[in-house]
């Protein structure tokens, strides 16, 4: 049987973006299941009012699979041949953080920047609130860049890190958030993606829109 990944909107929902590019990543056939927008779970998880975080949800060879995180040790665990994670014990370390700090973290970021990918807002002016939070990315991808030589976080080959963090190289486009040179060739990379050009194309045609998540300026 081939596997499942439930989703939510592509527009919207940073989560789902994560899961799916981690089942690509690792190269498991798989087929979409798409949560409707008028869903109330799946509209309260977008809206950041949700207890927990249900979708994506990963459904492969018996085994459901929900949060972000666990689809990726998930996948590490079927899909080893994909090196989702660093080969050396000392970056799979640092790898393993991160993730984790991106999983549990950052809200501020993502109540004042919601993901949406069809929106653009030059000379977005970000909440005070949300600027601890971006130094802390900006300093994560700094350190990441510089200690494995990019052009992904880890090196030449693309990693778990690079899924969990896509969802803000996509924020940062849509609210033209400054970056220093090495992070925005980091973005650059990753929306350059075949698979994040993929996920965008089909966000933008997606044809519902949840009005409490298009900001007016």
């Amino acid at each position: 049987m081939r596997a499942s990944l439930t989703l939510s909107s592509k527009n919207y929902s940073s989560w789902s973006l994560r899961g799916w590019l981690l089942v690509r990543f690792a190269g498991l056939p798989f087929d979409e299941v798409m949560v409707s927008p008028d869903d109330a779970d799946a509209r309260k998880e977008l809206l950041l009012l949700a207890p927990s975080i249900r979708v994506p949800c990963l459904s492969h060879e018996g085994a459901k699979v929900w949060n972000t995180l666990a689809i990726a040790q998930y996948l590490d665990e079927v899909c080893p041949q994909a090196g989702l994670l660093p080969a050396d014990r000392l970056a799979r370390a640092h790898c393993r953080s991160i993730c984790g700090e991106m999983n549990s973290g950052f809200a501020n970021l993502r109540a004042s920047l919601p993901m949406n990918l069809k929106a653009r807002h030059p000379g977005f002016k970000v909440w005070a609130g949300a600027q601890p939070d971006i130094a802390r990315v900006l300093e994560i991808w700094t350190d990441c860049l510089a200690t494995y030589g990019g052009p992904y976080l880890f090196g030449e080959r693309r990693t778990i890190a690079d899924a969990m963090f896509a969802p803000v190289c996509t924020r940062f486009h849509t609210y033209d958030v400054p970056l220093p040179e090495p992070c925005r060739r980091y973005c650059e990379t990753i929306l350059a993606m075949p698979e994040m050009q993929e996920w965008i194309a089909a966000a933008k045609a997606e044809p519902d829109d949840i009005e409490e998540l298009d900001m007016d300026f």
